[in-house]
């Protein structure tokens, strides 16, 4: 069965390799014939992959998913290369129009000079030492009151309402870690000379300028990053500390330490906005219908065909995703409630991707339908602003709606500063390949100081504040990747802001620039939602004061 269904995919990809190309309409046939393949092949990596996330205990499942990881996915890969190469050495490729095809064209380009037969056996080398990574962090755990328990399972109690219980906790988490500091810091210097001479055998000066073009970073420069880092210490950090302050005041501490940034005040009861998955559906689907009829329509179809697996249970994954069913033609969501808030805020997040599939559907292109983190996560991040003023569905008084307005504000704040502290390290490790494990930890510091400054009093546990990026898993899996939450962020508060003043065009405007896929580019995109991708320091001035007054509106009642 295996051996056939991997000769029946080689068939299939042959025949697209055999494919004459003798004229314009032939290379648009061609592309067509290649976007049903690769769907095809997509849409059934997928549903392997969401029934392993949704019976990870289940041995046929994980067989199957771990055949396609092993040979399908490879295949693919080499074909998808084969193919490439194919399209840009066809003589008629110069006859696409550039204001219709001029991305595509951009990106073959840059993926093909980019590709290196040597940096194959790099990337081996990267994925076994990123699995050593994940080895380490994934069987960490510590004691909780005589038991055994996983590092995820002590977050709900680094927000207990306890002092004690919250340090007892914040031990718990980075004892562990910081044992393994050793093996940590030796991936790292390994995965740093790789990803070096990985550079290097492209003919690029720095692993910064592979990232940049890996990545399709074509709006946006180093440079302009660092810009974006020093307007968010000017403009993010004052409000941040300020939120501190006020927070430090409402727990009713002395000294404000790391056990007590995310505690919850004495006395008060954790959000609830819904009891069940029945009821987070029904609700979510009315509350986006008053957005846009499409998207609570989007909710009840994909109910209708069991697109949703919300509920937490015994093997089934952790997390939380939605992912695109190209032939299906409808998204999948994956998240595991916790009867607080974030069940609201994690299906709002899903939805905006989902429905940002369902607008990029109709691009005929397989490759514009493939979109950067920087327009995927506006779509998310931006359904969470959007569905606010609605939120009352699920909040019955006004202490409690507020609160969650509130929190879902400063959440967007407080996250903003450690990105760019993560970003600029990572500027830094390959700016700087050949450092000691001393002057890392140090730049870490320095940056954490500079960038996401703080009241925390760090006196006894420095070293938490210098090596917690231990558990930042982009600097070992995906390098580079962490910038765009922040790109993402700032972009989903200026239509915010453009949405409090016109609700009706700015859904339109955002419905518009999801249609885009990534057929134009990211500024493009950003300008049909009506907004800019702008770092500047006056834009980030700017959309701090609209958040300030936003927070000033929401008293929550003590």
């Amino acid at each position: 069965m295996s051996e056939q269904k991997i000769n029946e995919l080689k068939e299939e990809f042959e025949n697209l390799v055999s494919v004459t190309i003798t004229s314009i309409d032939d290379l648009m046939n061609f592309l067509n014939q290649q976007k049903s393949v690769y769907e095809k092949v997509e849409e059934e990596m997928l549903r392997h992959y969401i029934a392993f996330q949704c019976q990870s205990n289940n041995d046929e499942i994980k067989q199957q998913f771990e055949f396609n990881q092993q040979h399908i996915k490879p295949m693919l890969k080499k074909y998808q290369s084969i193919l490439d190469e194919k399209v840009l050495e066809s003589p008629y490729m110069a006859e696409l129009q550039d204001d219709v095809f001029g991305e595509y064209k951009k990106k073959l380009r840059t993926q093909f000079a980019l590709f290196q037969e040597a940096n194959l056996e790099i990337e081996k080398q990267e994925d076994a030492l990123t699995n050593q990574y994940f080895e380490v962090t994934g069987s960490l755990s510590s004691n909780w009151e005589g038991k055994e328990v996983t590092i995820s399972e002590l977050f709900v109690h680094i927000r207990d309402s306890k002092r004690d219980i919250r340090e007892k906790a914040m031990k718990a988490l980075y004892e562990p870690i910081l044992k393994e500091e050793e093996k940590l810091q030796s991936i790292l210097d390994e995965l740093i000379q790789l990803r070096v001479k990985k550079a290097a055998n492209a003919g690029l000066d720095g692993f910064n300028d592979y990232m940049f073009k890996k990545y399709y970073r074509f709006d946006y420069t180093p440079e302009d990053c660092k810009e974006l880092a020093e307007s968010i210490r000017e403009h993010v950090l004052p409000i941040t500390i300020q939120l501190q302050k006020e927070h430090k005041a409402e727990i009713g501490v002395d000294v404000y330490k790391p056990w007590d940034v995310q505690a919850e005040a004495i006395g008060r009861k954790p959000l609830r906005p819904v009891s069940s998955d029945v009821e987070l559906i029904n609700k979510s689907a009315k509350v986006l219908s008053e957005l846009d009829v499409t998207f609570g329509s989007l909710v009840h179809e994909m109910n209708e065909k069991k697109l949703f697996d919300l509920t937490s249970r015994k093997g089934k994954a952790q997390g939380g995703f939605c992912e695109s069913l190209p032939e299906t033609g409808l998204p999948f969501i994956f998240m595991n409630m916790s009867n607080t808030d974030s069940d609201l805020v994690v299906f709002m997040h899903e939805m905006g991707h989902a429905i940002h599939d369902l607008l990029k559907s109709d691009q005929e292109l397989y490759a514009y339908k493939q979109i950067p983190m920087e327009s995927a996560e506006l779509a998310s991040m931006s359904m969470e602003l959007f569905t606010m003023d609605r939120w009352n569905e699920f909040y019955k008084t006004e202490e409690e709606l507020n609160r969650a307005k509130k929190d879902q504000l400063k959440g967007a704040l407080m996250s903003l500063p450690y990105i760019m502290v993560i970003d600029q390290f990572q500027h830094w490790l390959y700016q700087h390949p050949n450092h000691t494990w001393e002057e890392r930890t140090k730049k870490f510091g320095e940056l954490k100081d500079r960038y996401d400054a703080s009241i925390v009093d760090w006196k006894g546990y420095e070293e938490w504040k210098v090596k917690g990026w231990f558990y930042t898993l982009h600097i070992y899996e995906v390098p580079f990747y962490f910038v765009e939450y922040a790109i993402s962020q700032l972009g989903a508060i200026q239509l915010y802001k453009n949405y409090k003043e016109d609700p009706e065009g700015t859904i339109n405007k955002y419905k518009e620039a999801l249609k885009l896929g990534s057929s134009k580019s990211l500024p493009e995109v950003y300008k049909t939602a009506g907004i800019e991708l702008d770092f500047s320091s006056n834009k980030i001035a700017e959309l701090m004061e609209f958040v300030a007054k936003e927070l000033d509106l929401l008293s929550v009642s003590k």
